[in-house]
């Protein structure tokens, strides 16, 4: 007969190996968990500093591309087209070990600006629900802290460049009562926010000048047609004249009520190669009728003073692109207006 001491001291024995093997599993979970967080802490504090890094190295693109422009407004003061300096891409160049920069420069006044579809309001005139002014776009009689309200020659200038892409006209009123400030949904598909209220998901509308050409889907616009419109529309303060040198056929014909530019666009390709600026002030107005053409002083010229930077920047695996809105006034300091991070 065993001695009832010797039993306990066993079971003594094995609750001490459990209870140590239970600390050591604990103690294994903690150090497993200790080393992970480090390591995401130190993950992500590299991909902070990249990123970071990344962003400096986009900025010093945005640098060079103002030194570009700067030297290039000295040489050319009268015309901006894509046969100048600033249109020649950059790179890519190897800026540090690893770290290389690509950039390219788009003259953004050559595109439709889509806030011409709106102007001010005349000086001392009061803005009536729905009116609409005929002057203000020139800048005769617009008075700067006037209501935005409907711009008859640039709301049919956008109609018809809708209409040269097959696109639905009815899109012009929803982009009018997207900015200006009344409440009552325009003629012609008008929309405001008791319309965009209930979709899903629900918004209402800005009633200011739009600041992406993005906002188009959200008017209602399908992905098809924004997809052929993208690249021929900007969105620009109002009152921006069109550059003719850098516009695109399309633009053109919807500026001069016409088709013309756009039937052959090998022969626009060919004409806008052979001098510096095609078509120049002279020869537009003349292509288009006398009433148009009076319609279109101050709305037209040959210079720019906003450009879209695209800058890329590979640095070890990491990949980034900055867009930035570059506005260069009349003999002023370069200076990004908006930045776009990955997208545009």
């Amino acid at each position: 007969m065993k001695p009832r001491h010797a039993g306990i001291g066993r079971s003594q024995r094995g609750i001490a190996l459990l209870t140590a093997i239970i600390l050591v599993a604990i103690a294994t979970i903690l150090a497993t968990a200790i080393s992970w967080q480090s390591s995401l802490s130190a993950r992500r504090g590299i991909a902070v500093f990249t990123v970071a890094q990344a962003y400096a190295l986009a900025q010093g693109g945005e640098a060079l591309a103002g030194y570009v422009l700067r030297d290039s407004r000295t040489r050319h003061p009268q015309v901006v087209s894509a046969s100048q300096e600033w249109a020649m891409p950059y790179g890519p160049v190897e800026l540090d070990a690893g770290a290389t920069l690509e950039a390219s420069l788009e003259d953004q006044g050559g595109k439709f600006n889509l806030n011409s579809v709106v102007t001010h309001a005349t000086a001392g005139a009061t803005a009536p629900t729905g009116a609409t002014f005929t002057t203000g776009a020139t800048g005769a009689a617009a008075a700067p802290d006037a209501p935005l309200v409907r711009d008859p020659v640039g709301a049919e200038q956008f109609t018809r460049l809708l209409e040269l892409l097959n696109i639905d006209p009815q899109l012009t009123a929803r982009l009018v009562d997207w900015i200006d400030r009344d409440d009552q949904p325009g003629a012609n598909g008008g929309a405001e926010d008791s319309y965009y209220l209930g979709l899903q998901p629900a918004h209402r509308v800005p009633n200011m000048p739009i600041t992406s050409v993005s906002e188009l889907l959200a008017m209602g616009m399908d992905r098809a047609s924004y997809d052929r419109i993208k690249s021929l529309v900007t969105a620009l303060p109002v009152g921006t004249p069109l550059n003719l040198c850098t516009a695109p056929a399309e633009v053109l014909d919807a500026v001069a009520g016409q088709r013309s530019y756009s039937t052959d666009p090998r022969q626009f390709v060919q004409l806008r190669s052979q001098g510096e600026c095609f078509p120049d002030l002279a020869t537009f107005r003349n292509s288009v009728a006398p009433a148009l053409a009076t319609q279109l002083t101050g709305r037209i010229g040959t210079t720019s003073q906003y450009f879209r930077l695209r800058a890329f920047v590979t640095l070890g695996t990491t990949r980034f692109t900055l867009y930035s809105l570059l506005e260069q006034p009349q003999g002023g300091q370069i200076r990004p207006l908006l930045r776009t991070f990955g997208t545009e």
